[in-house]
């Protein structure tokens, strides 16, 4: 210490000291020379950094950990490919509007573009799937640049910052002011900086709302960002309007409130048939893409739709729109509530339209029952979802890798109150989250609470070392695999477009991963009959010792690998994707 007002300090050491003042959680990485500076001083000053096993899961569990928390994600890899290991990560951060700051080593700047060792165009490779890409060319500016990180990665649609440290600027020292360290306490959570839609156009929306007499509400996962599950909950219930969501979106309103009406789009179960009945549409935090619009097919012509985002430029991108909502999804719908208020007589006027939710929900059940009770063996995968379903405490959390893990998921389980207490990569719906999502969902909510993640065993081999990081962390979260010995989502379209029998690369080997699970260190439990299986889960949700990984054998028949259709009855049209 130079003085009272001035502190020499690596570059390193300052960035450490900016990440203690953000009160940042976990940050995963894997270091490098380039950022040493940084890791001693993460030692030096108590911050939590995990060693994690690969780069790209460690941009996953930042994810999982910021969609349970609201609050950014912290990941870092080192020069080169432990910079572009991240790429994946970060597409899906960027695509589902997760907060969340990538710091990367970068060359010494004397030395650059003279081959240095894995030295590469990562800024340029990184830079399309961030939100905003900075690099420190000066070290007394690290704060600052901090700083930024962090507003950009909460504000407006949130998602991942990239902070390229060069080696000499990580490692050199500058005399720091004090009074360069600081932080804006309103940029450590998403939603930061809100803002309402314009007054006129809210006016407009409520008129429409008001004059429908079966309106229905789309939410998708801009909800849960927003922390708006209450404000749309009371806003259902005031006014008599069901509320349908996305996958991303589940838990928007509990799956078991008498106004839910689950999931729509590409999957559903009694929503799309009520988008075809509402004579108006409230999208709240969705960009109504591919998915949720059956490849941009869903949406009724004619129908009056009112599109509230917090991405003025996202409305009217794949829709037509009657009112545009530019603004923060629970200020928005606060604003219009205000608006509507009216004593319950809307609500009183739509009866029968809100009893049809119930009524043909329970219609939708008997039918699922089949798969949700299924004794067969191999495991039916909706007998599993029938179990967490049952099983799981209301305040789990259920992480979905991608294919799938959320497609079941987002069909068969209910969340029992308001919340994200459904984690899926659907940004960029890649395999292998499961496991990294597992764990950082499991830092994020504490160990009080459960976490669940469910992976194919493609997905489970893409991350399975994470198993390590896991037990060294003390994640003690339960893993159901679906092993099917195959790429079964992969299997079902080859088998769905091309017939019986005509399958290439979608086949694995026979794994025993409860075997494997315990050889690393955490419980092991194979599952083959789906009797003992609801046992198999109370065991791994009493287990708080360790990991605990459920190997469960799934159905192995192509025709009857998907969750909502049989393949042996699956008409497939040219050009479009079955499910």
């Amino acid at each position: 210490m130079s003085s009272n007002a001035t502190r020499r300090m690596t570059g390193g050491q300052a960035l450490a000291e900016m990440l203690k003042l953000a009160e940042a959680g976990p940050i995963f990485g894997m270091g490098g020379f380039q950022l040493l500076p940084f890791y001693e001083a993460c030692r030096a000053l108590g911050l939590r950094h995990t060693l994690i096993n690969d780069e790209r899961c460690g941009a996953f569990a930042a994810d999982a950990w910021a969609r349970v928390t609201n609050r950014p994600g912290f990941v870092d890899g080192t020069l080169g490919p432990g910079a572009t290991n991240l790429a994946t990560g970060l597409a899906e951060a960027f695509n589902a509007g997760m907060p969340m700051v990538a710091i990367i080593g970068d060359a010494n700047r004397l030395h650059a573009w003279k081959n240095m060792t894995q030295e590469a165009r990562q800024f340029d490779v990184l830079r399309p799937l961030v939100k905003e890409a900075i690099r420190v060319e000066v070290i007394s500016r690290i704060p600052e640049h901090l700083r930024r990180a962090l507003a950009v990665a909460t504000c407006g649609r949130p998602g991942p910052v990239l902070l390229a440290v060069p080696e000499d600027v990580a490692h050199g020292e500058h005399d720091f002011d004090a009074e360069d360290f600081w932080v804006d306490p309103g940029t450590l959570r998403a939603q930061a900086r809100r803002f309402r839609p314009d007054a006129a156009d809210l006016s407009r929306a409520a008129s429409l709302l008001a004059r429908a007499e079966r309106p229905l509400i789309l939410a998708g996962g801009g909800v849960h960002i927003s922390e708006a599950q209450q404000a749309l909950t009371a806003l259902a219930e005031a006014q008599g309007i069901p509320v349908a969501h996305t996958m991303s979106g589940k838990g928007a309103i509990a799956c078991t409130h008498a106004l839910s009406a689950g999931v729509f789009g590409r999957y559903s179960r009694i929503a799309n048939d009520l988008i075809a009945l509402s004579d108006c549409l409230l999208v709240v935090g969705c960009k109504l893409g591919e998915i949720a619009t059956k490849r941009f097919t869903l949406m009724p012509s004619g129908v009056p739709l009112i599109h509230l985002d917090v991405l003025p430029e996202e409305i009217g991108r794949t829709t037509r729109t009657e009112v545009a909502l530019a603004g923060d999804a629970r200020a928005g719908i606060e604003e219009l509530a205000g608006m509507l208020a009216d004593n319950g007589a809307r609500a009183a006027s739509r009866a029968a339209w809100c009893a049809e939710v119930p009524k043909r929900m329970a219609t939708w059940r008997e039918g699922a029952r089949e798969r949700l009770e299924a004794t067969e063996s191999p495991i039916n995968v909706g007998r599993l979802m029938g179990e967490l379903n049952k099983l799981l405490p209301a305040d789990a959390v259920l992480v979905a890798d991608g294919g799938f893990a959320a497609h079941w998921g987002a069909l068969f389980y209910d969340t029992k109150q308001a919340g994200r207490g459904f984690v899926a990569d659907r940004g960029f719906a890649s395999i292998g989250y499961g496991v990294p999502g597992g764990i950082g969902a499991q830092l994020g909510v504490g160990a009080g609470r459960r976490v669940v993640s469910l992976t194919g065993d493609g997905g489970f081999n893409m991350s399975m070392g994470e198993l390590e990081t896991a037990k060294r962390l003390g994640a003690n979260f339960v893993a159901c695999i679906f092993n099917n010995a195959a790429s079964g989502y992969v299997k079902a379209l080859q088998h769905a477009v091309y017939g019986p029998g005509n399958y290439q690369s979608s086949d694995l080997h026979e794994m025993d991963y409860a075997a494997i699970a315990r050889a690393m260190g955490c419980h092991g439990i194979r599952v083959t009959d789906p009797e003992k299986l609801a046992d198999a889960l109370r065991e791994g949700l009493a287990n708080m010792a360790s990991p605990t990984v459920l190997d469960i054998v799934v159905t192995r028949d192509p025709a009857r690998m998907l969750p909502a259709a049989d393949n042996r009855t699956l008409k497939v049209q040219k050009g479009d994707r079955p499910v």
